[in-house]
């Protein structure tokens, strides 16, 4: 058995999440009937992903890995993968992995963008892929608020119901934010060491208010104090939301890539 390394993006919106689910269209499920008809199995062949995105959630850089049966130059993997797959998903990278390598336990860290469109009425184009957010915002606020979340805390109160985890510690390395006066867009940027259920969005969320003026700057200390998820309150769509980039070991911890999603 061969272990494949493989990044891929795609398009969440006509996906019930990437993890596996009893007649529902999940991104785990068209990529291991794609790699089981490349082995030509009729079993099942598990394709673990570095972690799990919700319904509607996208990724430009999700990590995967699959032991398959028999050798393929990586670079045919890639192509035979590429024909199977629904336009929605793509495999942008594909390499023979050590046996050792798992694309969910090795992390050490991820990078997540939320795109925020700004405007009174929603945009029929972009709905599948922003959140929206109609009220007036001071970028300024917004940006000296995303200092706090920058450190070690406990993220109880930006974890939703739901998850599994009971460590609620995470380390975030950069959060930015870039407003992108051409498009109406604000660009949120996450980079840490993990993040809990739903956390990038409710972290979305609290930087929204606070830049609308419905919570003080520093609001987000108070937060790590209560650990309480309802004062937490909006968490923002999926839509929104990118996986970025995973990280193994080459991560830029101790010196931040500013680059931004484009």
């Amino acid at each position: 058995m061969l272990r494949y390394k493989a990044t891929i993006a795609y398009d969440g919106t006509q996906f019930a999440g990437f993890q596996l689910q009893l007649k529902q269209r999940t991104v785990q499920g068209v990529l291991e009937k794609a790699v089981r008809t490349i082995a030509k199995s009729t079993t099942r062949i598990v394709v673990n992903g570095s972690g799990r995105t919700d319904a509607g959630v996208h990724a430009l850089g999700q990590v995967i890995h699959f032991d398959f049966p028999f050798e393929l130059p990586a670079a045919a993997m890639l192509k035979a993968l590429n024909s199977l797959l629904p336009l929605d998903v793509v495999v942008k990278a594909c390499v023979i992995a050590s046996p050792d390598f798992h694309a969910r336990y090795n992390t050490t860290g991820k990078r997540y963008v939320y795109r925020v469109k700004r405007g009174y009425y929603t945009d029929p184009f972009r709905r599948f892929y922003t959140g929206h957010w109609k009220y007036d915002l001071d970028v300024s606020k917004i940006e000296l608020a995303l200092t706090d979340f920058v450190g070690t805390h406990d993220f109880s109160s930006f974890a939703a119901s739901g998850g599994s985890i009971t460590n609620k510690v995470r380390t975030i390395f950069a959060a930015t934010v870039v407003e992108d006066t051409v498009n109406e867009e604000l660009v949120f940027e996450f980079y840490g060491n993990g993040f809990l259920y739903n956390m990038v969005r409710i972290m979305v969320g609290v930087a929204l208010e606070i830049g609308n003026g419905r919570r003080p700057v520093h609001d987000i200390l108070r937060l790590y104090e209560v650990k309480d998820r309802t004062q937490a309150r909006y968490t923002a769509p999926a839509s929104g939301l990118y996986l970025k980039k995973v990280y193994y070991g080459d991560g830029p911890a101790d010196k931040v890539e500013l680059d931004t999603f484009s």
